[in-house]
């Protein structure tokens, strides 16, 4: 089976001589404290082997409550929010349809999320849309008091329960949380609902080959063994006795620091598929919640190519030089389309005639990529031999350990978020919520007086 690539001759051209292997030793240490858990945040480390530890016994219950949910359900709800919802997203829109939620192909259920917003607007059309279907509901919350998920999760219960009736709504919700704390193990239990534990030592933005990921994907048809396989071999090809030149994280962990260091502050991830739309934004929770703190950190952005030629095309071309670009690239599509002659070739492409589209495609890629690096913008590449559940399993572990070993070569804690609840702790105080009196009433000065 191939791998997924890498290709960093394009971003260490503008690097001196040298640069990118001058980091092997912080790299290599790096990954050596991953592996003997001497690092900081080394109580999140679970997702480090998780590929390897996950049995087919394991396998097989997540496909079974997916089964159950596919059989009964035309419509599943996952409620989560963050890496409680990115990762899944982002894999069932790659390998789905790109317009599923138009077909009702009789086979798999549509999927839709919520609990990742407060959209009030959003909220209400998602019940009308719900109303009179045989929907599910995938919960999945740690806590179970994270206020989007919590918000949208009792919406979904309570109108679960009204068209199924309560009994039969409890063979169509599943929680996915804690094993033993907080208020969703404390519902699942009381409801007797299905469910599944989020490991203590796995963060929500590494949770992806959990159950926090598979069950959704699951439900959505696609094949978790594959995507577990991809990971297991890409588990693999990381590994801590790999040889830098021949590790793609440990050398992508590298070119970043090394561009970094020369000033490159921005990372704009590209996509030449529309279908990885997702997995952009999945990738950019996963390193700008690991490495932007201490007033350090890439900035994480993406681009959908070429769409987003022309909007951002003129910025990347000629804007400030902050920035470079990590492009996915999709080396076989799964579709073929030729392009057709037409009699009139009012349009003058009839030079195209006859060409699949992807090869259109790919000369946008090369052309952007050549324009790209001699406006001045470094550029990474990695490409994938096709898109399926195999590759985006090895893409999805690649880019998780390649984030521990950078953030690491930062100097920063990659496992936690103390920054996130700045916000929560501004809003409960607005809301009035019951503990946080004095925090309401210091808010309530300060907006006085600005």
């Amino acid at each position: 089976m191939k791998s997924i690539t890498l290709d960093i001759s394009k971003a260490a051209q503008f690097l001196d001589k040298g640069a990118v292997e001058s980091f092997e030793p912080q790299v290599v240490a790096a990954r050596k404290a991953l592996e003997d858990g001497t690092c900081k945040g080394n109580d999140f480390l679970g997702w480090l082997h998780l590929p390897s530890s996950i049995t087919p016994a394991f396998l097989d219950e997540i496909e079974a409550v997916a089964q159950t949910l596919r059989e009964k359900c035309e419509v599943v709800v996952v409620a989560g929010i963050g890496g409680s919802y990115l990762g899944a997203r982002a894999v069932i829109e790659a390998l789905g349809n790109s317009f599923a939620w138009l077909i009702k192909d009789g086979k798999n259920p549509t999927i839709l999320f919520a609990g990742n917003n407060i959209g009030e607007d959003y909220l209400s059309e998602l019940t009308d849309y719900l109303r009179g279907k045989k929907f599910g509901v995938i919960n999945i919350s740690k806590s179970g008091t994270t206020t989007e998920t919590a918000l949208a999760f009792r919406l979904l219960k309570k109108q679960c329960e009204e068209q199924w009736g309560k009994e039969q709504a409890k063979e169509v919700i599943v929680a996915i949380t804690d094993a033993k704390r907080g208020a969703a193990r404390t519902c699942a239990d009381k409801e007797g609902y299905k469910s599944f534990v989020i490991p203590d030592n796995v963060g929500g933005r590494f949770s992806v080959l959990t159950p926090v990921g598979l069950l959704p994907i699951a439900c959505a048809g696609f094949d978790i063994r594959e995507l577990v396989k991809g990971a297991q071999d890409m588990e693999q090809l990381t590994a801590v006795d790999v040889p830098f030149a021949d590790n793609l994280a440990a050398q992508y962990a590298a070119v970043r620091n090394a561009l970094y260091q020369k000033g490159k502050k921005i990372e704009i991830m590209v996509n030449y598929q529309p279908k990885l739309h997702f997995m952009s934004e999945w990738w950019k929770q996963l390193y700008g919640e690991s490495e932007g703190k201490e007033l350090k950190g890439i900035f994480p952005a993406s681009c959908d190519f070429t769409t987003d030629l022309h909007s951002m095309g003129q910025w990347i071309q000629e804007g400030e030089r902050s920035i470079f670009e990590t492009v996915i690239s999709v080396e076989k599509p799964a579709r073929e389309m030729l392009f057709p002659s037409d009699e009139e070739n009012l349009d003058g492409l009839n030079f195209l005639a006859g060409k699949r589209v992807d090869e259109v495609n790919k000369m946008a890629e090369l052309g952007t990529r050549l324009a790209h690096v001699d406006g001045g913008v470094p550029n990474i590449r990695i490409s994938m031999p096709e898109l399926n559940a195999y590759y985006l399993g090895q893409l999805i572990y690649f880019f998780e350990v390649g984030c521990g070993m950078s953030g690491l070569v930062l100097e920063v804690n990659p496992f936690n978020q103390p920054g996130v609840e700045a916000y929560k702790k501004n809003m409960f105080a607005l809301l009035n919520k019951p503990g946080y009196e004095a925090e309401s009433k210091a808010i309530q000065e300060r907006l006085k007086n600005e």
